[in-house]
């Protein structure tokens, strides 16, 4: 398969006739299993903004309902409410956009039901016009019952855990996500559906223009009148030629602007303005994966919705700083894996650069082990309009290469049923989006029989989660299909097919940073990932970054035992320093050779392997400094260094990222070490610290322990996990300095310190 697809893509950033105004701020929360008109008596409820997640407020119990999948953490219903001024003249209209509740919503205006959704991961708009009285105000309450568990394989959270908007809209107007736009040949293609759900008909016409980086006009066009009737919609289309367009990608996430006004005449009825990133795509089914015409590995992995300690209310300057991270490991591509993602989250790899994959389903009819009560309840009522959603929130990101309409699915694939679920999925994303191709993530697909039936020559590019050997021997047995691996492991085998194996497009690791669940008790996390759950770098991800980095690098790992036993750790000081003696080293790097030196004696000096295995040392253990140097035609190009730490001796506070401000994206990461007098780790002294923070406050703080579930992520004392842990603070005014005072306050020592940002 060959085929050239070219675009412009888009993502709503404001409005200009009519008003979009965040409702986010000032709700009211219970939890209670009440009715709608049993509301009035209820008690107990409390002010929060969303986002919202009142499960990672709750205690680790195993046994909570939601299992293993639920991270062992509460659900249950809960109700939302808010009070609105319905202030609309009679040729307007009023809506509520929700870009995700989780799950199983309904929202209510004035105790009047505006509509359901069970899906906790799409966003949905209701028309409330009809339910309220202009110029009066109107209650808004949502109910959202995540009560029927186990639900889901992983932690989903529980609440109005993404933005809400509150939209006042002309009668004739754009719908929401009623904006696509396509680019081919030097033009940008315009398409904008109109609904006029006045009372008479509408002679009307599209005006647009294109704006570059710094906001300056840089093409313009006007579409011809057309009359739409009262209560009818139209597709409205309009061209505009670009000269010389600034190509999206990784390297150059370049963004343009463009308005959208629907005319009456003269008269401005509805307006959009989108931010639209030009790049073209290609899935080759010999060459692999081309952007802008350069052939390019995807380097993905997989991320769940949740940030640890955060729940699934992730502010975005957290995901901005997962994804950094990331980045330094040479990521350029991310599945979120199962569900659609958050509107938000895909706007920001838009201007970060990363290509993305969005998917649909982990379930259609057929149920998986500990999420028995999830989506498989809703497939066959649920998920035409769910696709629709996820497909009109997602086709105008240039980040989005590729929609997966399924996870390893269970249900019966080797029968003219299983074929017609995946072909239905697949031809409505076809006629939403014709500019991208739809795969999905094969399970076991030679057991499944799909690679004999014809049920993978179905798809537009075939995508397989693990065992690489089977994918590769579909390729070879169908050469005219493009491939993918849509979910591997983090081993030596998978990323050699992905090196020497031209026709692969890419891969996504499971996982790229530790989650919520999925982990049998006492554990709450899965833990093999490329990143801890506070963003520091494991062994697997320095391995990675090996392979992925284009920039010169060298790390190393020891094994925590003697011989080659134990797990891999990269630090040089053993949790026993009279027992350690024999050091097993992984060295890693992209270097041709490496060195390795222990107090600046030479332990011997290595060509990097060709089959990507790390060099190894087996030297003999002494405290100081190891030095891992990387060279390229014998000249030193990396350096990576650790010391043996000394006892305890202060505990180090840094800023780790994240941003200043108050609103509810603005989160800073505060890093918490108890490091030795050198400034040296501790990994191995462990201890309880005390928070105080001036000028900000503490919103959660969070470990690497997979068992860390004894204290609230909510409480100011919290313990080390290998000598770090981390805190997530919001400034309480917008000017003004920040004071984090760390106590140690469960040993003699009573280490203190106090850092100002």
């Amino acid at each position: 398969m060959k085929k050239v697809l070219l675009f412009l893509m888009l993502l709503p950033v404001g409005l200009m006739a009519r008003e979009n105004r965040s409702i986010d701020k000032n709700w009211e929360f219970v939890l209670s299993e009440a009715a709608i008109d049993e509301l009035a008596g209820v008690e107990g409820w409390r002010k929060v903004d969303v986002p919202h997640d009142w499960s990672i407020e709750g205690e680790f119990d195993r046994s909570n309902p939601t299992g293993q999948g639920g991270a062992y953490l509460p659900a249950g219903t809960g109700w939302y409410r808010k009070t609105i001024r319905a202030d609309i003249g009679a040729d307007e209209r009023l809506q509520l956009e929700f870009d995700g509740v989780m799950a199983c919503s309904s929202v209510y205006v004035d105790g009047k039901l505006a509509g359901y959704r069970p899906n906790g991961y799409v966003g949905f708009t209701y028309d409330i016009t009809g339910l309220v009285t202009p110029g009066k105000d109107a209650v808004v309450a949502v109910k959202v019952d995540n009560s029927v568990q186990p639900a889901s394989r992983w932690y989903t959270g529980s609440g109005i855990n993404r933005h809400v908007r509150l939209v006042k809209k002309n009668a004739c107007h754009i719908p929401s996500h009623g904006v696509f736009i396509s680019y081919q040949d030097g033009k940008v293609n315009i398409k904008a559906a109109v609904s006029n759900t006045s009372d008479k008909a509408r002679s009307i016409k599209l005006q647009y223009n294109l704006k570059d980086a710094r906001g300056k006009v840089v093409a313009k066009g006007t579409g011809s009148d057309i009359l739409i009737g009262a209560g009818e919609q139209a597709e409205l289309t309009g061209t505009i030629q670009v000269n010389d367009p600034q190509l999206w990608s990784p390297d150059n996430p370049y963004l343009y602007t463009v308005d959208v006004e629907v005319m009456e005449g003269r008269r401005q009825l509805d307006a959009e303005t989108v931010t639209a990133g030009l790049r073209t795509i290609r899935f080759d089914n010999q060459k692999g994966f081309f952007l802008n015409g350069q052939n390019l590995k995807m380097y993905g992995v997989c991320l769940h919705s949740d940030a640890g300690a955060l729940g699934t209310a992730v502010p975005l300057s957290v995901w901005e700083y997962r994804l950094q991270q990331l980045r330094k490991l040479g990521v350029n591509a991310i599945r979120m894996a199962h569900n659609p993602a958050d509107p938000a989250f895909m706007e920001l790899c838009d201007r970060m650069g990363f290509l993305f994959m969005t998917e649909s389903f982990d379930t259609w009819n057929s149920p998986k082990n500990h999420a028995e009560k999830g989506y498989n309840l809703f497939f066959d009522e649920w998920w035409e309009a769910d696709t629709r959603a996820m497909v009109e929130q997602a086709r105008n990101h240039p980040c989005v290469v590729i929609y997966s309409v399924g996870n390893e699915i269970r249900d019966n694939l080797n029968n003219e049923q299983g074929f017609e679920k995946y072909r239905r999925q697949q031809d409505l994303v076809h006629s939403i989006d014709p500019t991208r191709p739809v795969t999905m993530a094969l399970f076991r697909p030679n057991s499944s029989g799909v690679y004999r039936n014809g049920f993978a020559e179905m798809m537009d590019v075939v995508g397989q989660n693990y065992r690489v050997d089977e994918l590769k021997a579909y390729h070879e047995a169908h050469p005219e299909k493009a491939i993918i691996g849509t979910e591997n492991t983090h081993d030596v085998q998978s990323w050699l097919m992905l090196r020497d194996d031209p026709s692969l497009c890419g891969q996504f690791l499971w996982a790229g940073i530790d989650y919520l669940g999925e982990a049998a008790w006492p554990q709450v996390m899965w833990s093999t990932s490329l990143l801890d759950v506070t963003g520091g770098v494991k062994p697997a991800g320095l391995q990675r970054a090996s392979w992925w980095m284009n920039e010169p690098m060298v790390a190393f790992a020891r094994h925590t035992d003697n011989n080659g036993a134990g797990s891999l750790i990269s630090d040089w000081t053993p949790a026993d320093l009279d027992t350690y003696d024999q050091a097993v080293i992984e060295v890693y790097s992209n270097c041709q050779e490496v060195e390795l030196f222990v107090n600046g004696e030479s332990q011997g000096r290595k060509t990097m392997p060709d089959n990507a295995r790390p060099a190894l040392f087996n030297i003999n253990f002494n405290s100081g400094k190891i030095e891992a140097v990387g060279y390229n035609d014998s000249k030193e190009t990396a350096r990576y260094t650790s010391v043996t730490a000394d006892e305890p001796a202060r505990i180090n506070i840094e800023k780790a990222g994240g941003r200043a401000g108050t609103g509810f994206d603005d989160v800073e990461i505060v890093s918490i070490q108890i490091t030795d007098a050198q400034g040296n780790v501790c990994p191995n002294n462990d201890c309880s610290i005390e928070l105080k923070v001036e000028g900000a406050e503490l919103i959660a703080v969070d470990n690497a322990d997979v068992l860390a579930h004894e204290t609230s992520h909510k409480s100011p004392v919290f313990n080390t996990y290998q000598g770090r842990m981390i805190a997530y603070i919001r400034r309480t005014s917008a000017s003004g300095k920040v004071t984090v005072t760390a106590t140690d306050c469960s040993s003699a020592a009573a280490l203190k310190e106090s850092k100002t940002f």
